[in-house]
């Protein structure tokens, strides 16, 4: 015991100097009341008593052998029967013991617990397996081994005693801090106690200071190990990689391969000096989707990571997809920018699979369990680049100092979960970068809000990046980060488009919106056509005139005749697969010829959509570099039909785009992936005139100016209101022209905007009216339930962290989510080629894993999670059952909830399927869908 305590502390004394910066370390002591030198040894003295509960009966008993020599004294009294509590918490234990025991020695004492030094730091240390216990009572604390039987009678509280004051002698802590540490520092150091436990618990470095079988324990004896137990640490803390990046200062020109736009270069002009003057803070970058926002994102990382003493970045998005895109980005920045310690991390779910980056057979590090929660997986097998390993395994990828990943990483510190306080020390003295801001519904952009208070009060330099956010959303984000930092006097302001602004933690002032110059500025052509809602009718049947399946044919006859590409969006996977099916019958020439026409939508198998995804950004993505002189052609007729995978996922560019109705927003940005990339007339089909006037194609429902007049199926995903704010919108546009940049923000504001209303006849008035209502009322309701589930602010921590991990009376599992109401389940189809044989592929070319009934390998689980298709929860419920998972999947987390759907073959050709509850489900080119 003794010496796995001596082993965290010396593990932590490194971590201290490698991990934190100058200027945390700073505000740490001075928080404490101590020197930076005395507040080391303090804390590396907290970190080594994180595991003096186990110095009680329960838990020794686990060693029969050895308890046994003790339960004859009767020194060592105990409750008969406690030593077979199983249930013991032993880090509880510790919050518990901990309190009298540095009340003892000098620790400062209050009436309110949770205002005691002494109560402080125990909770701090009882919180090191993820949870933190919650105040323990004055009166309670009295009663000591009455109220908690299970701490031993007056011997084992004697060596717990013996313990401490050995550890505090080798250790060298006998400063006492004079206050404790506001809760945006405590958890830096429980994330620290956290790693440094990790770190010393590797079965490696337990076996180089196993101290031999003679060893007493002596004061000289102890002395020696720890000793030993520095460099251990030093060398476990270098292989581990935890160090710090610097951010050194280079050029804009010397970073990235190009000059710099106007928002770009005024960036570069004005930030340095603002952020010199005021210290570290906020930015804001409001500008057209492909105007070079991330590059200027990834600049300002560099100016606020120096003037903030960061150690690395966390770059976070809205989906796997535009994280796997990021990554190499953020690896090509961070070697041309950044010097030190660039580890860097993907983080996401299904980051293992990402073809980013080459797959690391290394094994798993030893010494830790393998996961236990789906919730963890995502931290478990992420994928490490220029990393030993030791990054990969759970929980552990946030804490590199580079990553990019899901905004879901960083928001689950918000959630009540385990180790949500590892999360934020993983995000401390990072620059956090959100993309796409306005990406966000009410119950993430809550969390988010939470986020920056947090991200405020610890002085973490924040890049918020969006192409389309209300002044209002921008509003309350910059004000959540003030808020954090200590102001709490709001400010108006609104964000010009494109252009940025700055908010800095030191005083509090936002600078007045900076408006730059664009290159990129067209006007965009907006054809709003009305039409019959036809799309779910049969492919084969006649159309009918002013129907959308015609009306499409019209738009997309160019295509086929005189080539070029374009992009057509649909609202649901239902409607893309009919809508395919539908062009392929009309356009049989495209459809028969390589690439075409292709289809993307999320219900492919994992490795087919990750094909589909690849063709794609080959077939419509930027320019090559190695064209050099030579002249870009036009590209032959194709056609992508997808659903809203392709509005953040991929850098496509299109010669036309066709959208089913939606709100402006996302309207907006899928006009971004028409002509996003300059290719000149030549590179242009002759139909398109020019490409600094892209054309966008909206189908709206005939009647979809009312309620009434809007589907089902649009409704279930898209708020009503905004679709019809949206329609009318654009049909009083001037000419159906929007002018980028110079019309996107009054317009996206225009939509929210309270006077709408104004300019509509009574009826319209009215009912638009009772829909905005349903629509404040539903945000308001999530945003209400996001607040409930949410941990408390920093300033409403109150002393007490364990309101890190309090769930209200009512929040159940469900709700413990980053993003609500995502139904949502995974299927594995399994066709059956005969009685005995099932494959994994419709051709029946792969067979299952011979390990399938067994507990799969890595390389296995690898191989069946390429085929899993994410599905809606009710189909996966409803097919649950249908064939029985192998009983050793229980203990694997990425397959004990995948439902196997045995397919067999139809008589059409290449059509399998399995009927479920409310229907037949099948599987085709066209992905999975479900038919009545």
């Amino acid at each position: 015991m003794v010496c796995h305590l001596l082993d965290t502390g010396a593990v932590y004394r490194v971590l201290w100097g490698t991990v934190l910066g100058e200027t945390m370390r700073a505000r740490i002591a001075a928080a404490l009341g101590l020197t930076i030198e005395e507040a080391r040894e303090v804390t590396a003295f907290w970190a080594a008593l994180h595991d003096l509960g186990k110095i009680t009966p329960p838990f020794q008993a686990q060693v029969p052998a050895a308890f046994g020599r003790l339960s004859g004294e009767s020194f060592y009294r105990f409750s008969p029967g406690i030593e077979k509590r199983r249930e013991f918490r032993h880090e509880m234990a510790t919050h518990w013991a901990l309190v009298g025991l540095l009340t003892e020695i000098g620790y400062p004492e209050h009436t309110m617990s949770r205002r005691s030094v002494a109560h402080q730091v125990a909770q701090l240390l009882g919180g090191h397996h993820g949870h933190f216990g919650g105040v323990i009572q004055r009166k309670d604390l009295l009663l000591d081994s009455r109220r908690r039987p299970a701490l031993g009678e007056e011997g084992w509280r004697e060596q717990r005693r013996a313990h401490l004051r050995e550890v505090r002698r080798v250790l060298g802590a006998d400063a006492v801090p004079t206050a404790g540490l506001p809760a945006e520092l405590a958890v830096v150091v429980a994330g620290l106690v956290v790693v440094s436990d990790w770190l010393a618990s590797q079965t490696s470095s337990v076996r180089a200071l196993l101290p031999p079988p003679d060893w007493a324990g002596t004061p000289e004896q102890l002395d020696a190990h720890f000793a030993r137990a520095v460099l251990q640490a030093e060398d476990a803390v270098g292989r581990s990689r935890l160090g710090r990046a610097r951010f050194d200062e280079r050029s804009f020109d010397a970073v990235f391969p190009f000059s710099p736009n106007p928002l770009q270069r005024d960036i570069v002009e004005q930030l340095p000096a603002l952020v010199e003057e005021r210290g570290p803070g906020l930015v804001l970058v409001t500008a057209p989707t492909g105007d070079g926002k991330t590059e200027a994102a990834l600049f300002a990382a560099s100016v606020l990571g120096r003037a903030a003493d960061a150690r690395g970045l966390y770059f976070a998005l809205p989906t796997m997809a535009t994280a796997d895109g990021m990554f190499p980005r953020v690896r090509k920045y961070a070697k041309a920018a950044l010097s030190g310690e660039r580890a860097l991390t993907l983080l996401h779910s299904m980051a293992w699979l990402s073809p980013v980056y080459a797959d690391d057979p290394a094994d798993e590090p030893d010494g830790v369990d393998a996961p236990t929660e789906l919730g963890e997986v995502s931290a478990t097998l992420a994928t490490v680049i220029e990393s030993d390993g030791w990054l990969r395994g759970a929980r552990r990828p946030i804490l590199a100092s580079l990553g990019a990943g899901t905004i879901d990483q960083a928001l689950a510190a918000m959630l009540p979960v385990k180790h949500n306080a590892l999360r934020l020390f993983g995000l401390s003295e990072k620059v956090f970068i959100v993309d796409e801001a306005h990406a966000y519904g009410p119950w993430m952009q809550q969390h988010l809000v939470r986020l920056l208070e947090w991200l405020g009060a610890m002085r973490t330099p924040v890049v918020l990046l969006s192409a389309t956010l209300t002044g209002q959303a921008a509003g309350s984000l910059v004000e959540a980060y003030r808020r954090g930092a200590g102001f709490t006097e709001p400010l108006e302001f609104e964000p010009c488009y494109p252009g940025w602004l700055f908010a800095d933690v030191r005083t509090g002032q936002v600078t007045k919106p900076r408006p730059t110059g664009t290159l990129r500025g067209r006007t965009l052509d907006v054809d709003l056509r009305m039409v019959a809602w036809d799309v779910r009718e049969p492919h084969l049947n006649p159309t009918r005139q002013g129907g959308r399946r015609a009306v499409l044919r019209e738009v997309l006859a160019p295509i086929s005749a005189e080539g070029g590409t374009a992009l057509v969006c649909c609202t649901t996977v239902a409607e893309a697969q009919q809508t395919y099916r539908d062009l392929c019958g009309a356009f049989p020439e495209l459809a028969e010829r390589d690439g075409g026409i292709r289809l993307l939508h999320s219900r492919f198998p994992a490795h087919e959509r990750q094909r589909i995804s690849e063709e794609c950004e080959a077939a419509y993505g930027k320019l090559r570099t190695d064209q050099g002189d030579s002249p870009v052609e036009a590209r032959p007729g194709s056609i992508l039909v997808a659903t809203q995978v392709v509005e953040q996922s991929l850098d496509l560019d299109f010669d036309l785009v066709v959208s089913d109705l939606a709100p402006l927003a996302q309207l907006l940005q899928r006009a971004g992936r028409c002509c996003r990339h300059a290719r000149g007339r030549s590179g242009r089909p002759t139909w398109l005139a020019d490409e600094d006037r892209p054309p966008l194609v909206v189908l709206a429902p005939a009647g979809s100016t009312s309620a009434s007049g809007l589907p089902g199926a649009m409704t279930a995903v898209y708020d009503p209101s905004l679709l019809v704010r949206t329609v009318t919108l654009l049909d009083q546009l001037p000419d159906g022209r929007i002018a980028v940049p110079d019309d996107v923000q009054h317009l996206v504001d225009e939509v929210y905007a309270e006077d709408f209303t104004h300019g509509l006849d009574e009826a319209a008035r009215s009912e638009l009216k009772g829909m905005d209502l349903d629509r404040s009322a539903r945000e308001m309701v999530e945003k209400s339930m996001a607040a409930t589930v949410d941990v408390v602010s920093p300033d409403g921590v109150y002393g007490d962290l364990g309101r890190l991990s309090k769930r209200d009376l009512g929040v159940t599992e469900d709700l413990l989510t980053t993003r609500l109401g995502a139904d949502t389940g995974r299927v594995l189809c399994l066709y059956k080629q005969s009685p005995d044989r099932f494959t994994l592929d419709r051709e029946g070319t792969v067979p299952l894993p011979r390990d399938w009934d067994k507990r799969p390998s890595r390389d296995s689980v690898r191989q069946l999670i390429r085929f899993v298709t994410p599905v809606p929860g009710k189909w996966a419920r409803e097919a649950d059952g249908l064939k029985k998972r192998p009983e050793s999947w229980e203990k694997q987390a990425l397959l004990r909830e995948l439902v196997l759907l045995p397919m067999t073959s139809s008589a059409a050709g290449g059509v399998w399927s399995v009927e479920v509850g409310s229907g037949v489900l099948s599987s085709s080119h066209v992905g999975l869908e479900l038919s009545g």
